[in-house]
């Protein structure tokens, strides 16, 4: 899926949006190579080197990838949407995030 996020972080790159990604792989030191070979700029957290690690608990992940997309106000909206569904959920959110942030006036 990288390359549809880092397409994602370049096509929203100036408005209210963030990926966020959760790793566990085992070689925390290989992942971090990786991270650098894929052009990774988002966050990404480390899971423990388990697929059992605390954020895939937490977070009752038990198959990978997972896909949690939570709107502006940390609600999850969506869960494993991918291509199209995926892209029309992130659209939605972001421009409900907009509308939110010039109600503020920002």
């Amino acid at each position: 899926m990288y390359p549809h996020e880092r397409s994602l972080v370049k096509d929203y790159a100036e408005r209210p949006f963030a990926i966020i990604g959760v790793n566990s792989d085992r070689d925390r030191d290989k992942l971090k190579e990786r991270i650098v070979e894929e052009s990774i700029t988002w966050r990404s957290f480390w899971n423990g080197g388990s697929t059992s690690g605390p954020i895939s608990t937490r977070w009752n992940v038990s198959g990978w990838p997972t896909i949690y997309v939570i709107d502006h106000t940390g609600k999850i909206r969506y869960r494993d949407v991918r291509g199209d569904a995926l892209d029309a959920a992130i659209a939605e959110l972001v421009e409900e995030a907009e509308r939110a942030l010039e109600k503020q006036g920002r």
